[in-house]
């Protein structure tokens, strides 16, 4: 689900400057909380599925979750007792790199108390820190 369709090179280079990293979209609506990141890091596939789940199990029918990160970035690794060199490692996962300020998702709803909930359970999934905003 949280994987990208078409990608130009299957393999990246890990790269270091997070500076770089831009959120893509600002939001300003009346009823919408958002969760936002503290410090940079990178989310990977399988945790913005867990928050995506957990935000889903509370919220149900009874708002609209957008999210604005995606993971964009393969991460490989080599097997365990593999001597050096024979090339790059085999892909392993994707990653999403974050920097701190980005918007991760946000919760359009008229139960803020309910989003609000859901936020707080599912910042727990995440290796980042996060805060809620309105």
């Amino acid at each position: 689900m949280f994987i990208p369709k078409n990608f130009k090179f299957r393999k990246h280079q890990k790269g270091k400057n997070f500076n770089k990293i831009l959120s893509k979209l600002t939001v300003q609506k009346p009823n919408c909380i958002k969760l936002k990141t503290t410090t940079f890091g990178r989310l990977t596939s399988n945790e913005l599925k867990a928050l995506k789940q957990n935000i889903n199990k509370i919220i149900k029918k009874r708002g609209r979750v957008v999210f604005i990160t995606f993971p964009q970035t393969a991460i490989t690794k080599k097997p365990i007792e593999i001597r050096m060199g024979k090339g790059k490692g085999a892909f392993n996962h994707w990653v999403a790199k974050i920097r701190a300020g980005t918007i991760i998702c946000f919760i359009e709803s008229e139960f803020l108390l309910l989003t609000h909930k859901a936020l707080t359970y599912a910042k727990n999934r995440l290796s980042i820190k996060t805060k809620i905003t309105k």
